[in-house]
């Protein structure tokens, strides 16, 4: 689908904003309306729609920062349902505006009124971008959002941020999630320069590129084409077309910088799984306690293991993963567990999988770039 690109927002804009780690998700700093309200907001490459919540709330959750009031800026327009973005919702009803209505693969959901503001990204130099569609949430409910104030969606759709601003390339570089230190977000051509930068400070200059792949079934994704998956010295014999985008829209691997852990189709996992038990060498851990798929005991005191490599076969490009982006330890629970679970379908890139590396969607050549980069140093 071709991203649509409101009129009003045909510029160029260089977007920097700073991203960190929260519980599982990563955190943008964004500022929204005149005079601008600092808020947070999950980071999501697998949705689409910008929200935050609003006031008057019918049902919002706790949020760090003060919730947004539309009456106190001046820069707030509740949207005509004749624009192309209400069009463009999955779900919308007119009565007083354009009423939407967003749900997460997670059951989590927000409701609302659909609105254009002004957004100011951070940075260096401070950027606002005005006339911004966006969701004012007064009804939002779900596990996941019991961090940020909202969401901002980066996704292939004409909802997102991406689409939005027209710029064909952007950037992330994720720190490590369990750490505190911040990384960036960029947009424009901050992403071209950024990505050189990256790739010069590389700890092994190695960028490996592969295509994006389009799903009309679900054009929000960006889909990856996985040939295969090593584990240790082990090329797993997972059918040639496990992980292969269906004529019929199912199936694929998509990346997702808003689910924490990979998931898998079934059989492969099943494969994963195996490879590790066989080749670990410690007792399983059945506890359960983690809430992961495949975890084993660790002896006392130990503050390092060795485990075995872990390689994603992607079209073009081999992601050799460094071990604490698939391998979980909890040294007080004496237990070290695989940061993926099983699936079935679709499979996702998760955002524990993509620590330290610039990732770099560029739209325009349809290819995603993963360049291993000391994130929290940039």
């Amino acid at each position: 689908m071709n991203a649509m690109v409101l009129a009003s927002n045909t510029g160029t804009y260089d977007v920097e904003s700073k991203v960190h780690p929260g519980n599982g998700e990563f955190l943008m700093n964004v500022a929204i309306g005149t005079p601008p309200n600092q808020f947070y907001a999950i980071m999501d490459t697998g949705s689409d729609l910008v929200w935050t919540q609003c006031k008057p709330c019918e049902e919002c959750f706790d949020q760090s920062t003060p919730i947004f009031d539309p009456s106190q800026s001046s820069t707030f327009s509740k949207m005509s349902c004749s624009n192309d973005l209400c069009q463009a919702l999955p779900s919308s009803t007119c009565q007083d505006g354009c009423q939407y209505m967003y749900t997460y693969g997670d059951y989590s959901s927000t409701q609302g009124v659909l609105a254009t503001e002004t957004f100011t990204f951070g940075g260096s130099d401070k950027v606002s971008v005005p006339n911004i569609g966006f969701g004012c949430g007064a009804d939002n409910e779900g596990n996941g959002f019991n961090q940020g104030a909202g969401l901002i969606g980066l996704g292939r759709g004409p909802l997102s941020l991406v689409s939005q601003l027209g710029e064909p390339k952007f950037s992330y570089c994720l720190t490590s999630i369990d750490g505190s230190k911040t990384s960036t977000l960029l947009m424009g051509s901050l992403a071209n320069a950024n990505s050189t930068l990256s790739a010069s400070n590389s700890k092994s200059n190695n960028v490996i590129t592969t295509p994006l792949l389009h799903n009309p079934s679900h054009p929000s994704f960006y889909y990856l084409n996985l040939e295969g998956i090593s584990v240790g010295s082990t090329h797993l014999p997972i059918k040639k077309d496990l992980f292969t985008l269906g004529e019929d829209g199912s199936g694929g691997m998509i990346i997702d910088s808003g689910t924490t852990i990979t998931y898998l189709e079934e059989s492969a996992f099943d494969q994963v799984k195996k490879a590790f038990t066989s080749q670990m060498n410690l007792p399983l851990d059945d506890s359960g306690s983690a809430g992961l798929d495949l975890c084993f005991k660790m002896p006392k005191d130990t503050k390092s293991m060795d485990v075995p490599k872990f390689v994603f076969h992607f079209k073009e490009a081999d992601l050799d993963l460094p071990s604490e982006n698939y391998m979980i330890g909890d040294s007080d629970m004496g237990i070290l567990c695989l940061a993926m679970g099983k699936s079935s379908g679709m499979s996702i890139l998760g955002n524990v999988q993509q620590q330290n590396m610039m990732v770099v969607h560029d739209l325009a050549k349809d290819t995603l770039s993963f360049v291993p980069t000391q994130c929290d140093a940039l």
